[in-house]
C-alpha cells in the first residue's frame, strides 16, 4: 500500500490514540494514517526512514519492533521512544549471499545512521536461511523477498514494514493487517519462529507495555 503524506488522522489526539472509534476497527487506509501520525511523534524513527531512503538498499523496509513500540507508546501515553532498543532495517539482495557482502552494507549503515538515539540493525533477508537453523534450531527455507521474510516474524503485530518513497509517500507491508497492533494484541505467528522466541518477546513487551494482551502459543 502506498500512502500519501498528509495531516494526522482524527484517531490520534491528546497524549495517545483516541477510542472514537477504536483505531483497530478503522478501515485499513485510516489505520495507516494513524500509523503515520504515531510515527511522526518519534523523531528517531522518522530520521531512520529519511536516511534509509537515501541509502536506498534493494527491497528495504523499516520493520517490526520499533514501529509497533512507537504505536504502543503513543497509545498508552508513554514517551514515543520508550522501550525501543534498536531499529531493524531489512533489505533483500540475493546477488551475493556472502557474509562479507552483508558486512559491507552493515558498515555503510553504521556511517549513515551514526549519531541516532538507538542503533540501526541492518540484515539481508536473502541470507536468513544460512544462519537461522544454527541459531534457533529450526530450518528456514530461503526467503524470496523482504515481504516474504516479514510475513514470518513471531507475532502478527510485528509483521509490519514501512518504506519511505519519493514525495513523502509510504509503502506499507502488513500481511496480517494492523488491527492487532492498534488493539494492543500480541498474537503468535507460528509459521517459522519457535515458541521460545515468541514467549521471550512477550515477556519483554508486556513488561514495558502492561496494557498488551498476549495470546498463548498454539498447542
Amino acid at each position: 500500500m502506498r500512502v500519501p503524506a498528509g495531516r494526522g488522522p482524527a484517531c490520534l489526539g491528546g497524549p495517545g490514540i483516541s477510542a472514537f472509534p477504536p483505531a483497530r476497527h478503522l478501515p485499513v487506509d485510516e489505520q495507516v494514517g494513524c500509523l503515520r501520525a504515531a510515527a511522526a511523534r518519534n523523531p528517531t524513527l522518522t530520521e531512520v526512514l529519511t536516511r534509509a531512503a537515501a541509502l536506498d538498499l534493494p527491497g528495504w523496509y523499516l520493520v517490526a519492533g520499533a514501529l509497533c513500540q512507537t504505536v504502543w507508546n503513543v497509545t498508552t501515553g508513554q514517551p514515543p521512544e520508550a522501550g525501543i532498543l534498536d531499529y531493524d532495517l531489512v533489505y533483500f539482495d540475493a546477488s551475493d549471499l556472502s557474509w562479507e557482502a552483508e558486512d559491507t552494507v552493515i558498515k555503510r549503515g553504521e556511517e549513515v545512521f551514526a549519531g541516532l538515539a538507538a542503533p540501526v540493525q541492518l540484515r539481508n533477508q536473502a541470507r536468513v536461511h544460512l544462519w537461522y537453523e544454527p541459531k534457533y534450531g529450526i530450518p528456514c527455507p530461503p526467503h524470496t523477498s523482504s515481504e516474504a521474510a516479514i510475513s514470518t516474524y513471531e507475532a502478527t503485530a510485528a509483521c509490519l514494514g514501512v518504506r519511505l518513497l519519493p514525495g513523502g509517500r509510504w509503502r506499507v507491508y502488513a500481511p496480517y493487517g494492523l488491527s492487532d497492533l492498534f488493539g494492543m494484541v500480541i498474537r503468535p505467528n507460528p509459521v517459522l519462529a519457535p515458541r521460545h522466541v515468541y514467549e521471550a518477546k512477550v515477556a519483554r513487551w508486556t513488561g514495558q507495555w502492561p496494557e498488551l494482551s498476549a495470546l498463548p502459543w498454539p498447542r
